[in-house]
This record gives structure tokens, C-alpha cells and sequence, in this order.
């Protein structure tokens, strides 16, 4: 098999196949040069080329996300590396296992005035796992072996995370050789045993008013499973969020719907006495303020993140271990059930505002967000996968009941705006059976414009915009909504055409500004072929004050 003549390069590609690291995003460059060669000539890869690097590492993102593997990215010396940044920021705090390649000059030229040449070395810092600088030597030394070795390996394991490997690569570049193509790929698999200290907090637990609260990335169904059978318990109540990739009848999985229903007077029999946190990220700001306020007795923090997660200022144990194995192991500890009568207190407040949306909007007539989200949850086909842009997008999607059958990712890790697009598109390319849908805000939509530069693009993946011309979840947040800058520094009220830019990357649009027309544009555009992209035009003025009028019906006011 043709490959590059590089000794490091041919060692990192059959590390990558031993690792199982199919899929190879790569941006187009020079330095980069030698694993374009290798990676290309090898069957074994499914390589997708991306012109911009911010684009590229956010697209990497969305195919680890879904396929639940590494990815890797690998890209030109230079500002190309740079670019990796946000996703990379993304990956970390998700705990998503990329490995960036980046491709370097020769350390004895790093500043020294040539082009496209920066300090790469420990560019991300602390935002990686670990980190391995190589230099481009004819034999390759042991040392290099180990460490790229083991820092590959350390992809799966616990806390994954990305790891980056910057490869200092001597000129020429183009050169190649002929290797067996005989490797056999082989992952490493991590556990742990943590049955003693499981042991310790049943006893912590028992009996007690718990709450497990849900966050990013907690899901399988093996989870699922367990946390049903631990729910079964009067004692205990599961909050929710859809990202969380967890889902249940049993659960409450609107959480500032049905906090926004609970009278300040009563805050005190919903305080739990034990609060078990697992999985990443809590969008919700209302459940973070109550717990805040009215810390429970005992915080535990169940994840594979190297610390406890204290979010709430209370945190009394963190255990590192994976929750399947502690809510199995509690449910076969024959715990103390049904001793107080908690769960129904929240399940009560729960199934009244959940029973009053629909009076809501039968009577609601306004073109605005709101009403955007309440058609699009119900008109969502089965077995979609959706994509949630941050700030608003993701935020009024959490007022409405997932659906079991579709699938949640957002973001959450950083929660910025600047990749969601990108990390959309690849999804869709890596679930082609799979009907995508991404829903996006103006700003967002428009800041990562590049990723409908990706050819081919997903034909399954439909987009979807709010379209209310800036910010608008800062007249909706408390501070910056009353505040003398909130128009031009906060908001940022733009008039770019949305519907333009999209022309501009070849894509036909369908736009819809009358409430009268949105049932049927939204029914209409996710079972046609149509057209790729939707547009609501909402009244920014409007929007929150729908929103408000919603949370007073809520609260029966």
C-alpha cells in the first residue's frame, strides 16, 4: 500500500487504525501533505474534506457525537490550528474524544519569519487531555512510539476528551513509499470498580427525598432502564432535560415549565434532601437558581470528569464512576421505598402546566418564537434527530415535552454560538438513514454561514430559522432587558437577509411571517423535498412578552 514515506506519520495513521478511528476531517493545506497521502491511500478511512478549519471541527464533533467514536481532524501549520479552538473548547467539556493533527514546521524555524508558522505546541493548553509534540526523524525513536501510543489510548479512556499531536514536518512533503496493509484494529476498553464506595452513599441515601437532575450526555437505554426502576420510589423524582438523551413518562422533563408553576411560599416541600447530578451541562437557569437558594442536605455528583461538578455551591461527593453501574447496583441493594410522598408533590404542579399548553395557544395569536416551537414539537417526525442552536433555540425547546423517538444534541459544552450548524451537518453525514433537522436563531445561523459551504452537503439534514434579526434572548433575560445598551451592544438588531446568504451557498428557501401560515409551512417543509430551509420571521418586540404571557398562563395567573 502506497503511504507517505514519513516514519511518525505512517506510526500515527496505524495507531489511528488500531484505535478504530474511522472517520478523518481534513482542511486543505501544504504541511498537512503526508497524512493526506497516507490516510487517502489507506481503504480503511472514510476521509471528508473541509475548507475551514472552525467548520471542520465542529463537523468532526457531529460525527463523534452520534457514531459515539473518535474522530480525528488535521489540518496546515499556521492560524489553520487555531481555528480548531472552539470545537475543541466543545469536545473538552463534553467530554467527546477528537485527536488533532496538526501539521508544523520544523522547530528550528518557529519565528524566524516564515509563513504560515506560529507556536502550536501546547496551543489548546488545558483545554486537552494531554498533548505530544513530534519531530519528523528518519528512524522513529521508542519514546515517540510510547507516548503516541498511550496519549491515543487515552481518547477512550475516562474523562475522554481531545488529544492534540502537533508534527513538526521537514520538507519534502510529497514523498511516499509502499507498506503491508495487514494491521488489525483493536480498541482499548477502561473500567472501573467503585462497588465500596457505591456501597457508602446507599446508606447516605436510603430513605431520603432524592432528585436526580439529568444532564447533557447521560443517556443510554441501559441508564434509562435503571433510573426507571430507581424512579419506582415515591421517595424519588427524575428531572429531566432532552439533551440528556434520557427519556420517561415517569419523569419531569420540563423543568422551568413546572418550577415557573411552584408557589414561593411551598419552595420548601420541593427541596429535596439528596441531590444526585449525572451526565454534563443543565440548561436550565431556574433549577440552578433553586437549588442555589435551597441547597438539599447532601449533593452527589455521579460522572467521569476527574472533579465534582459543583454547580449549586454544595457538592458533597463526587464518584467517578459510570451511573449505570451505581443506580444498578442501588436498585439490587433492595432499598427503603415509599416512605414520604415526594415525588407527587412535583409530578402534581407538572401535569398542570403541562395540561394548560395547549388552552394556551389555542387562544394565543401572535407570530413569534414561541409559537415557532410549539408547532415544530408537534409536527417533529418520528426517529428524527434533532440539532438545538444555543441561547433561545435551545432554551424554549426545554418548555415542551421531548419525544421519546427523536434524539436531542445541542452544544452544551461551552454553549457558544459558533459551531451548531457545522456539527449538524456532521451528524447527517454520519447517520445518512436518519432525517436531521437543525432549528437555529438568526446570529447563529448567520456566524456559521461556512458550514453550507460543505459539499456534499447532507440532503437529509433540514434547517430551520428563527429569524428575529439579533439577539433576542437578551429582552428575555433579566438585566440586559432593561438595560440603556440592550438594543446595540446586547441584542445587536441587524438587517443582514438571511435568505440571501443561503442563496448565496446554492440552497432554495421558503419564508413564512403570518401566524396563519405556520401549521402548514411547518407540516409542509418536514415531509417535503422541496425546499432545504425554513425561515419564521418573528416580532422581536413581541417575542418576549408572548413568552411572559405564557409563564403567567402556566402559573394560572
Amino acid at each position: 500500500m502506497k503511504t507517505s514515506n514519513k516514519p511518525i506519520v505512517q506510526h500515527i495513521v496505524k495507531q489511528c487504525k488500531s484505535q478504530g478511528i474511522r472517520h478523518i476531517v481534513f482542511s486543505p493545506g501544504s504541511r498537512n501533505a503526508p497524512f493526506a497521502i497516507a490516510f487517502d491511500n489507506d481503504p480503511f478511512f472514510k476521509t471528508h474534506i473541509i475548507h475551514d478549519e472552525r467548520v471542520a471541527g465542529f463537523y468532526a464533533l457531529g460525527i463523534a457525537q452520534v457514531l459515539n467514536e473518535a474522530v480525528a481532524v488535521c489540518c496546515t501549520s499556521g492560524s489553520a490550528v487555531v481555528n480548531y479552538f472552539p470545537a475543541i473548547t466543545e469536545a473538552f467539556y463534553r467530554k467527546i474524544p477528537l485527536l488533532v493533527i496538526s501539521a508544523d514546521r520544523p522547530k528550528n524555524l518557529i519565528n524566524k519569519g516564515h509563513g504560515q508558522t506560529i507556536m502550536q505546541d501546547e496551543i489548546f493548553g488545558k483545554h486537552v487531555k494531554t498533548f505530544e509534540s513530534f519531530e519528523d526523524l528518519n528512524i522513529l525513536q521508542n519514546t515517540s512510539i510510547e507516548n503516541c501510543n498511550s496519549k491515543m489510548e487515552s481518547l477512550y479512556q475516562e474523562p475522554k476528551g481531545p488529544v492534540h499531536f502537533n508534527i513538526h514536518l521537514e520538507e519534502p512533503l510529497y514523498e511516499t513509499s509502499i507498506v503491508d496493509n495487514d494491521f488489525i484494529p483493536k480498541k482499548n476498553n477502561i473500567s472501573g470498580n467503585h462497588s465500596e464506595s457505591i456501597r457508602e452513599l446507599i446508606k447516605i441515601i436510603n430513605g431520603k427525598k432524592t432528585i436526580v437532575l439529568c444532564g447533557q450526555n447521560s443517556g443510554t437505554s441501559e441508564l434509562n432502564n435503571e433510573l426507571v426502576q430507581f424512579n419506582k420510589n415515591t421517595n424519588v423524582l427524575v428531572l429531566n432535560e432532552n439533551t440528556s438523551g434520557l427519556c420517561d413518562t415517569g419523569y419531569v422533563n420540563c423543568i422551568d415549565r413546572t418550577l415557573n408553576a411552584v408557589p414561593n411560599e411551598q419552595n420548601e416541600a420541593f427541596i429535596p434532601e439528596i441531590l444526585i447530578t449525572i451526565g454534563d451541562a443543565i440548561v436550565s437557569k431556574k433549577i440552578k437558581a433553586f437549588f442555589i437558594q435551597n441547597p438539599p442536605e447532601h449533593h452527589v455528583s455521579i460522572n467521569h470528569s476527574n472533579i465534582g461538578i459543583d454547580l449549586f455551591h454544595c457538592l458533597g461527593t463526587h464518584l467517578k464512576t459510570n451511573p449505570i453501574d451505581f443506580f444498578s447496583q442501588i436498585n439490587n441493594s433492595d432499598p427503603v421505598r415509599n416512605t414520604v410522598n415526594f415525588e407527587a408533590k412535583w409530578k402534581a404542579i407538572d401535569l398542570k402546566a403541562k395540561d394548560r399548553i395547549p388552552q394556551f395557544f389555542s387562544t394565543e395569536n401572535s407570530a413569534t418564537d414561541i409559537q415557532a416551537f410549539y408547532l415544530l414539537n408537534e409536527y417533529l417526525n418520528n426517529d428524527t434527530v434533532l440539532h438545538l442552536a444555543n441561547s433561545s433555540v435551545v432554551r424554549y425547546m426545554q418548555l415542551f415535552d421531548p419525544i421519546k423517538s427523536v434524539a436531542y444534541f445541542a452544544n452544551r459544552g461551552t454553549s457558544g454560538i459558533d459551531g451548531s450548524m457545522s456539527t449538524a451537518v456532521g451528524s447527517a453525514i454520519a447517520l445518512p438513514h436518519k432525517q436531521h433537522v437543525f432549528i437555529s436563531g438568526d446570529v447563529s445561523f448567520i456566524y456559521d454561514s461556512n458550514a453550507m459551504w460543505v459539499r456534499p452537503f447532507p440532503k437529509n439534514l433540514k434547517i430551520i430559522i428563527i429569524n428575529n434579526y439579533g439577539g433576542s434572548i437578551f429582552r428575555i433575560i433579566d438585566g440586559a432587558k432593561t438595560s440603556e445598551q440592550l438594543e446595540n451592544y446586547f441584542e445587536a438588531h441587524h438587517q443582514a437577509d438571511v435568505r440571501e446568504i443561503a442563496k448565496g451557498f446554492g440552497f432554495s428557501t421558503v419564508e413564512i411571517e403570518k401566524l396563519k401560515d405556520y401549521e402548514n409551512a411547518v407540516s409542509h417543509f418536514l415531509n417535503s423535498d422541496k425546499h432545504q430551509i425554513l425561515i419564521f420571521k418573528t416580532d422581536r418586540i413581541e417575542n418576549p412578552l408572548a413568552l411572559n404571557r405564557l409563564f403567567k398562563h402556566l402559573n394560572n395567573d
